[in-house]
Protein backbone atom coordinates (compact mmCIF):
# COMPACT_ATOMS: atom_id res chain seq x y z
CA UNK A 1 0.00 0.00 0.00
CA UNK A 2 1.49 3.30 -1.16
CA UNK A 3 2.42 5.93 2.04
CA UNK A 4 -0.07 8.90 2.20
CA UNK A 5 1.18 12.31 1.19
CA UNK A 6 0.83 15.46 2.96
CA UNK A 7 1.53 18.98 2.02
CA UNK A 8 3.23 20.97 4.58
CA UNK A 9 3.15 24.43 4.36
CA UNK A 10 6.57 26.12 6.53
CA UNK A 11 6.02 29.74 7.07
CA UNK A 12 8.98 32.13 5.78
CA UNK A 13 9.07 33.51 9.57
CA UNK A 14 9.66 30.27 10.75
CA UNK A 15 13.31 30.69 9.71
CA UNK A 16 13.73 33.68 11.76
CA UNK A 17 13.13 33.00 15.45
CA UNK A 18 13.59 36.74 16.21
CA UNK A 19 15.33 39.68 15.38
CA UNK A 20 18.28 39.09 16.84
CA UNK A 21 18.68 35.91 14.89
CA UNK A 22 18.20 37.15 10.85
CA UNK A 23 21.49 35.47 9.50
CA UNK A 24 21.68 32.74 7.05
CA UNK A 25 23.39 30.39 9.96
CA UNK A 26 20.31 31.25 12.20
CA UNK A 27 18.13 30.90 9.52
CA UNK A 28 19.71 27.25 8.56
CA UNK A 29 19.53 26.62 12.23
CA UNK A 30 16.04 27.16 12.39
CA UNK A 31 15.34 25.06 9.35
CA UNK A 32 17.07 22.32 10.71
CA UNK A 33 15.05 22.28 13.96
CA UNK A 34 11.77 22.16 11.68
CA UNK A 35 13.25 19.40 9.68
CA UNK A 36 14.00 17.27 11.95
CA UNK A 37 9.89 17.21 12.90
CA UNK A 38 9.06 16.86 9.87
CA UNK A 39 11.64 13.93 9.44
CA UNK A 40 9.82 12.30 12.18
CA UNK A 41 6.96 12.23 10.32
CA UNK A 42 8.42 10.77 7.01
CA UNK A 43 9.40 7.98 9.54
CA UNK A 44 5.98 7.78 10.45
CA UNK A 45 5.27 6.41 7.03
CA UNK A 46 4.36 10.24 4.85
CA UNK A 47 5.29 11.16 1.38
CA UNK A 48 5.89 15.13 2.39
CA UNK A 49 5.78 18.21 0.11
CA UNK A 50 7.13 20.90 1.27
CA UNK A 51 6.47 24.29 0.93
CA UNK A 52 7.66 27.66 2.69
CA UNK A 53 7.01 31.16 2.57
CA UNK A 54 9.81 33.57 1.74
CA UNK A 55 8.81 37.18 2.66
CA UNK A 56 11.62 38.39 5.36
CA UNK A 57 14.01 36.51 2.89
CA UNK A 58 12.53 38.17 -0.15
CA UNK A 59 12.24 41.73 1.74
CA UNK A 60 16.59 41.27 2.63
CA UNK A 61 17.02 40.73 -1.56
CA UNK A 62 14.94 43.91 -2.22
CA UNK A 63 17.12 46.22 0.27
CA UNK A 64 20.51 44.61 -1.11
CA UNK A 65 19.15 46.08 -4.30
CA UNK A 66 18.12 49.53 -3.40
CA UNK A 67 21.13 49.44 -1.59
CA UNK A 68 23.29 48.68 -4.87
CA UNK A 69 21.32 50.67 -7.35
CA UNK A 70 24.04 52.76 -8.28
CA UNK A 71 25.95 49.88 -9.26
CA UNK A 72 24.09 46.97 -10.40
CA UNK A 73 20.58 46.43 -11.92
CA UNK A 74 17.54 45.40 -9.80
CA UNK A 75 16.21 42.13 -8.82
CA UNK A 76 12.76 41.65 -10.46
CA UNK A 77 10.24 40.08 -7.74
CA UNK A 78 10.07 37.02 -10.23
CA UNK A 79 14.06 36.69 -10.18
CA UNK A 80 13.38 37.53 -5.89
CA UNK A 81 10.95 34.33 -5.86
CA UNK A 82 13.58 32.09 -7.66
CA UNK A 83 16.07 32.79 -5.74
CA UNK A 84 14.46 32.14 -2.73
CA UNK A 85 13.32 29.18 -3.71
CA UNK A 86 16.98 27.95 -4.73
CA UNK A 87 18.21 28.88 -1.18
CA UNK A 88 15.84 28.40 1.40
CA UNK A 89 15.29 24.69 -0.83
CA UNK A 90 19.14 24.21 -0.50
CA UNK A 91 18.72 24.68 3.31
CA UNK A 92 15.89 22.49 3.89
CA UNK A 93 17.29 19.95 1.61
CA UNK A 94 20.96 19.65 3.34
CA UNK A 95 19.03 19.65 6.47
CA UNK A 96 16.99 16.56 5.79
CA UNK A 97 19.55 14.91 3.95
CA UNK A 98 21.80 14.96 7.20
CA UNK A 99 18.93 14.64 9.55
CA UNK A 100 17.90 10.85 7.55
CA UNK A 101 21.33 10.01 7.21
CA UNK A 102 21.54 10.29 11.25
CA UNK A 103 18.36 8.03 10.96
CA UNK A 104 19.84 5.55 9.19
CA UNK A 105 16.98 6.29 6.42
CA UNK A 106 17.55 5.62 2.52
CA UNK A 107 15.69 8.62 1.73
CA UNK A 108 16.75 11.82 -0.14
CA UNK A 109 15.01 15.33 -0.77
CA UNK A 110 14.70 17.93 -4.28
CA UNK A 111 13.78 21.27 -4.65
CA UNK A 112 11.55 22.02 -7.89
CA UNK A 113 11.59 25.68 -8.55
CA UNK A 114 7.89 25.77 -9.26
CA UNK A 115 6.06 28.40 -11.48
CA UNK A 116 2.85 28.88 -10.09
CA UNK A 117 0.41 29.96 -12.95
CA UNK A 118 -2.26 33.36 -12.89
CA UNK A 119 -5.16 34.82 -14.41
CA UNK A 120 -4.53 37.98 -16.26
CA UNK A 121 -7.20 38.67 -15.78
CA UNK A 122 -7.54 38.14 -11.82
CA UNK A 123 -9.28 41.34 -10.14
CA UNK A 124 -6.11 41.61 -7.73
CA UNK A 125 -4.60 43.42 -10.34
CA UNK A 126 -6.34 46.20 -10.41
CA UNK A 127 -5.90 46.24 -6.69
CA UNK A 128 -2.30 46.04 -5.19
CA UNK A 129 -2.75 45.15 -2.21
CA UNK A 130 1.01 42.99 -0.70
CA UNK A 131 3.48 45.71 0.79
CA UNK A 132 7.13 44.92 -0.28
CA UNK A 133 10.01 46.18 -0.07
CA UNK A 134 11.35 49.01 2.55
CA UNK A 135 9.70 51.99 4.23
CA UNK A 136 10.50 54.72 2.02
CA UNK A 137 9.77 58.81 2.22
CA UNK A 138 7.00 60.35 -0.02
CA UNK A 139 9.43 61.81 -2.33
CA UNK A 140 11.12 58.44 -3.46
CA UNK A 141 8.11 57.07 -3.42
CA UNK A 142 6.52 59.24 -6.26
CA UNK A 143 9.38 59.27 -8.10
CA UNK A 144 9.66 55.45 -8.12
CA UNK A 145 5.76 55.88 -9.11
CA UNK A 146 6.61 57.57 -12.05
CA UNK A 147 8.17 53.95 -13.13
CA UNK A 148 4.41 52.86 -12.76
CA UNK A 149 5.23 51.26 -9.59
CA UNK A 150 2.27 51.53 -6.73
CA UNK A 151 2.97 52.84 -3.38
CA UNK A 152 0.80 53.66 -0.15
CA UNK A 153 1.57 55.05 2.72
CA UNK A 154 1.67 52.75 5.59
CA UNK A 155 0.39 54.04 9.00
CA UNK A 156 2.78 57.11 9.38
CA UNK A 157 5.83 54.34 8.89
CA UNK A 158 6.50 56.09 5.67
CA UNK A 159 5.67 54.66 1.82
CA UNK A 160 6.42 51.28 1.03
CA UNK A 161 5.48 49.75 -2.60
CA UNK A 162 2.45 47.42 -2.98
CA UNK A 163 2.16 44.82 -5.53
CA UNK A 164 -0.85 42.59 -6.71
CA UNK A 165 -1.42 38.85 -4.91
CA UNK A 166 -3.93 37.04 -7.39
CA UNK A 167 -5.13 34.05 -6.84
CA UNK A 168 -3.28 30.67 -8.34
CA UNK A 169 -4.97 28.58 -10.49
CA UNK A 170 -2.10 25.89 -12.12
CA UNK A 171 1.62 23.80 -10.61
CA UNK A 172 3.29 24.59 -13.82
CA UNK A 173 5.68 21.99 -12.34
CA UNK A 174 2.96 19.87 -10.93
CA UNK A 175 4.05 16.50 -12.92
CA UNK A 176 7.32 16.75 -11.91
CA UNK A 177 6.90 16.64 -8.31
CA UNK A 178 4.63 14.03 -8.49
CA UNK A 179 7.49 11.99 -10.49
CA UNK A 180 9.54 12.79 -7.51
CA UNK A 181 6.91 12.07 -4.88
CA UNK A 182 5.99 8.53 -6.33
CA UNK A 183 9.91 7.43 -6.60
CA UNK A 184 9.90 8.34 -2.66
CA UNK A 185 11.53 11.73 -2.58
CA UNK A 186 11.09 14.47 -0.12
CA UNK A 187 9.90 17.48 -2.55
CA UNK A 188 10.53 20.94 -1.69
CA UNK A 189 8.38 22.90 -4.24
CA UNK A 190 5.88 26.08 -4.50
CA UNK A 191 8.25 28.37 -2.21
CA UNK A 192 6.90 31.22 -1.54
CA UNK A 193 3.92 30.99 -3.35
CA UNK A 194 5.43 30.13 -6.28
CA UNK A 195 6.99 32.08 -8.88
CA UNK A 196 4.04 34.11 -10.76
CA UNK A 197 3.67 33.54 -13.97
CA UNK A 198 1.01 34.39 -16.84
CA UNK A 199 0.19 32.82 -20.04
CA UNK A 200 0.51 35.44 -22.90
CA UNK A 201 -1.58 35.05 -26.39
CA UNK A 202 1.22 32.95 -27.72
CA UNK A 203 0.44 30.35 -24.56
CA UNK A 204 4.08 31.47 -23.90
CA UNK A 205 4.74 32.06 -19.87
CA UNK A 206 5.69 35.45 -18.58
CA UNK A 207 6.66 36.26 -14.90
CA UNK A 208 5.38 39.17 -13.01
CA UNK A 209 5.74 41.83 -10.59
CA UNK A 210 3.15 39.69 -7.92
CA UNK A 211 2.85 37.74 -4.57
CA UNK A 212 0.93 34.75 -4.26
CA UNK A 213 -0.34 33.95 -1.03
CA UNK A 214 1.80 30.30 0.05
CA UNK A 215 -1.22 29.08 2.03
CA UNK A 216 -3.27 29.40 -1.05
CA UNK A 217 -0.54 27.99 -3.76
CA UNK A 218 0.23 25.16 -0.47
CA UNK A 219 -4.16 24.20 -0.81
CA UNK A 220 -3.53 23.99 -4.58
CA UNK A 221 -0.69 22.16 -4.36
CA UNK A 222 -2.22 19.59 -2.30
CA UNK A 223 -5.51 19.79 -4.38
CA UNK A 224 -3.88 18.94 -7.32
CA UNK A 225 -1.40 15.82 -5.78
CA UNK A 226 -4.46 14.37 -4.14
CA UNK A 227 -2.72 15.01 -0.84
CA UNK A 228 -4.36 13.03 2.34
CA UNK A 229 -3.29 15.87 3.97
CA UNK A 230 -2.53 20.10 4.19
CA UNK A 231 -0.51 20.69 7.16
CA UNK A 232 0.02 24.08 7.92
CA UNK A 233 3.13 24.84 10.37
CA UNK A 234 2.63 28.21 11.73
CA UNK A 235 4.02 30.12 15.41
CA UNK A 236 0.80 29.27 17.25
CA UNK A 237 0.12 25.30 18.43
CA UNK A 238 -3.44 25.43 18.57
CA UNK A 239 -5.85 28.23 16.81
CA UNK A 240 -8.11 30.52 18.68
CA UNK A 241 -11.20 32.51 18.58
CA UNK A 242 -11.26 35.42 20.85
CA UNK A 243 -7.55 35.31 20.80
CA UNK A 244 -6.16 37.30 23.15
CA UNK A 245 -8.98 38.09 25.42
CA UNK A 246 -10.09 36.55 28.50
CA UNK A 247 -12.76 34.38 26.56
CA UNK A 248 -9.96 33.10 24.55
CA UNK A 249 -11.30 29.16 23.26
CA UNK A 250 -8.55 26.92 21.53
CA UNK A 251 -10.51 25.37 18.55
CA UNK A 252 -9.34 21.23 18.28
CA UNK A 253 -11.41 20.27 15.53
CA UNK A 254 -14.17 22.28 13.00
CA UNK A 255 -15.60 21.64 10.25
CA UNK A 256 -15.54 23.81 7.02
CA UNK A 257 -19.08 25.46 7.74
CA UNK A 258 -17.90 26.52 11.57
CA UNK A 259 -14.87 27.42 9.73
CA UNK A 260 -16.56 29.84 7.27
CA UNK A 261 -18.97 31.21 10.67
CA UNK A 262 -16.00 31.61 12.51
CA UNK A 263 -14.24 33.79 9.44
CA UNK A 264 -17.69 35.48 9.03
CA UNK A 265 -17.83 36.44 13.03
CA UNK A 266 -14.20 38.25 11.92
CA UNK A 267 -12.03 35.68 14.21
CA UNK A 268 -8.99 35.73 11.48
CA UNK A 269 -7.07 38.65 10.86
CA UNK A 270 -6.39 39.40 7.45
CA UNK A 271 -2.37 38.72 7.62
CA UNK A 272 -1.98 35.86 10.35
CA UNK A 273 -4.46 33.36 10.22
CA UNK A 274 -7.19 34.20 7.72
CA UNK A 275 -5.22 32.84 4.71
CA UNK A 276 -4.74 29.54 6.35
CA UNK A 277 -8.11 29.12 8.05
CA UNK A 278 -9.03 29.97 3.73
CA UNK A 279 -6.90 27.64 1.99
CA UNK A 280 -8.15 24.38 4.64
CA UNK A 281 -11.53 25.16 3.23
CA UNK A 282 -10.18 25.43 -0.08
CA UNK A 283 -8.59 22.06 -0.14
CA UNK A 284 -11.19 20.54 1.38
CA UNK A 285 -13.61 21.63 -1.06
CA UNK A 286 -11.61 20.48 -3.68
CA UNK A 287 -11.64 16.82 -2.09
CA UNK A 288 -9.02 17.13 0.61
CA UNK A 289 -10.45 14.87 3.57
CA UNK A 290 -8.29 16.54 6.73
CA UNK A 291 -6.43 19.75 6.97
CA UNK A 292 -4.16 20.74 10.47
CA UNK A 293 -2.55 23.78 11.50
CA UNK A 294 -0.28 23.86 14.72
CA UNK A 295 3.56 24.63 15.38
CA UNK A 296 6.95 22.62 13.90
CA UNK A 297 7.36 21.28 16.96
CA UNK A 298 3.80 19.72 17.67
CA UNK A 299 3.72 18.00 14.41
CA UNK A 300 3.96 14.69 15.55
CA UNK A 301 1.80 14.78 18.65
CA UNK A 302 -0.48 16.51 16.20
CA UNK A 303 -0.56 13.74 13.81
CA UNK A 304 -1.36 11.68 16.35
CA UNK A 305 -4.60 13.68 17.41
CA UNK A 306 -3.29 14.58 20.75
CA UNK A 307 -2.57 18.83 19.86
CA UNK A 308 -3.31 21.41 16.80
CA UNK A 309 -6.21 22.08 15.04
CA UNK A 310 -8.01 19.86 12.58
CA UNK A 311 -10.39 20.81 9.95
CA UNK A 312 -12.64 18.17 8.54
CA UNK A 313 -15.22 18.42 5.86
Amino acid sequence: MPNKIAVVAVGGNALIKDNKRKTIPDQYEAARETMGHITTMIQDGWDVVISHGNGPQVGFILRRSELSMGELHPVPLDYCGADTQGAIGYMFQRALRNEFKQRGMTKAAATVVTQVRVDAADPAFQKPSKPIGSFLDEATAKERMQEGKTFIEDAGRGWRQVVPSPRPVEIVELEAIHHLVGNGFTVIASGGGGIPVIENEQGELVGIEAVIDKDHASALLAASLKADLLLISTAVEKVAIHFGKPEQQWLERITIAEAEGYIAEGHFAAGSMLPKIQACIRFLQEGGQQALITDPEHIPQALRGETGTWIVP
